[in-house]
């Protein structure tokens, strides 16, 4: 394989360059001053890319459409185009929650049929076997927007609300990056689509859904032999709707024990048995609205709050004016939940941390009653990651007193 030009010296391009055995050239915004590293790679400042002394470039996915780099590269390429060739029979699945449980969620009920996973769940394409029979991508929008070449087998997206805005722009060029998937697509091949997009044209055969029930009746599925609720409900039937088209299989008992990673909806009970919800990796405002639909029957204490990189939270309070819920607001963007919640007449309890939220939620907190931590915001403002905020959360709940 020809070695690229890499721009950024991260998890996706070191892997490439891994397996070319070294020696490639990488431009990096955090290099000061050229370097070689151990596996004989060259690091340089990202001012000093000549265009003209490249034939082709690969980008890490999160490098945005204005970056100086993919603005000066003349043949670049996403880590998707540059294996295409090498790519085995392909799933991609991509929306704005519920990507990370849906790849796992499929992998595991195919991983008997050769199903490897990876991209942007953690493990790049360099790094997977091309001898697997699957490869189950997920699928950022970086990374598809970046993609002109290569396309999947069967194109899974999940629903989308307006996410990475900062990145793409808006609202439309987010969508359009999400589809793009499509544009590439062959006769014969199956994208599931959310109802409602404008779709662009394909050849591929789409399946647009709106509904649990519409899954069901489509592929002739029974949810009620599911063991999950709410959006991890409709991201299991969308998997086992794979799994029908591809082999005529629906293994009900083998994704009922599928276990789902920390963070998302993590039930656990305090010493008095009340219970709590971890749900740290909800960080834009459709993933806290999936949890609070699942758990809409009973009273809510929700922790909100960090940083929400600007979004209009408005549609979340519009739904929360439905539930019984007391929300305690938290980090960067605390007063303007509480001028939301103002307007829209939602019982608030300022709190700035989560220690005080945790606190103030114990001292009036029932066993009929639910504690949430779904903060509809990145953590980066009072946490190093979400998973620390998460484990932050349990630790504090876990230490509460009797």
């Amino acid at each position: 394989m020809h070695k690229p030009t890499l721009f950024g010296y991260g998890l996706t391009t070191k892997a490439i360059a891994k397996k070319l055995g070294g020696g490639c050239i990488f431009f990096d915004d955090k290099c000061q001053e050229t370097y070689i590293d151990e596996n004989n790679n060259t690091i340089r400042p990202s001012e000093e890319f000549d265009a003209n002394k490249s034939q082709l470039e690969v980008t890490t996915p999160s490098l945005p459409p204005k970056h100086p780099l993919i603005q000066k590269a003349k043949n670049l390429m996403s880590e998707y185009d540059y294996f295409t060739k090498e790519m085995p029979f392909s799933i991609w699945i991509s929306g704005t929650n519920g990507k990370t449980t849906t790849t796992q969620m499929l992998t595991h009920i195919l991983e008997k049929r050769g199903a490897v996973s990876g991209g942007n769940i953690g493990t790049p394409l360099a790094d997977l076997s091309q001898d697997a029979a699957i490869w189950v991508l997920e699928s950022s929008s970086f990374t598809l927007h970046h993609t002109h070449i290569a396309s999947p087998d069967i194109y899974l997206l999940l629903p989308i609300t307006s996410d990475h805005l900062d990145w793409h722009g808006t609202v439309e060029k987010y969508a359009a990056d999400k589809l793009r998937p499509l544009l590439n697509m062959k006769e014969g091949e199956l994208a599931l689509i959310p109802q409602g997009l404008k779709v662009p044209k394909t050849n591929a055969y789409v399946v647009e859904y709106d509904s649990d029930a519409f899954i069901c009746n489509y592929f002739d599925l029974d949810a009620s032999k599911l063991n999950y609720k709410g959006a991890f409900l409709q991201d299991a039937l969308l998997s086992l709707a794979i799994s029908k088209v591809l082999f005529d299989e629906t293994d009900y008992d083998l994704l009922n024990a599928f276990k789902r990673d920390a963070h998302r909806q993590e039930e656990f009970l305090d010493e008095k048995g009340r219970l709590w919800v971890n749900d740290s990796k909800a960080t834009n405002l459709d993933a806290t609205m999936q949890a609070l639909k699942a758990y809409a029957e009973q009273p809510l204490h929700l922790i909100l709050g960090g940083d929400d990189k600007g979004i209009d939270l408005t549609p979340l309070f519009v739904f929360m004016r439905k539930l019984r819920i007391t929300l305690y607001t938290i980090g960067a963007n605390s007063d303007k939940l509480l001028d939301l919640a103002k307007a829209y007449h939602i019982p608030v309890v300022p709190s700035l941390t989560i220690q005080t939220a945790i606190t103030h939620i114990a001292s009036s907190f029932t066993s009929e009653e639910v504690a949430l931590l779904s903060p509809a915001a990145a953590s980066f403002d009072q946490f190093d990651s979400y998973k620390h905020r998460g484990e932050t959360f349990v630790k504090l709940v876990k230490n509460l007193k009797k």
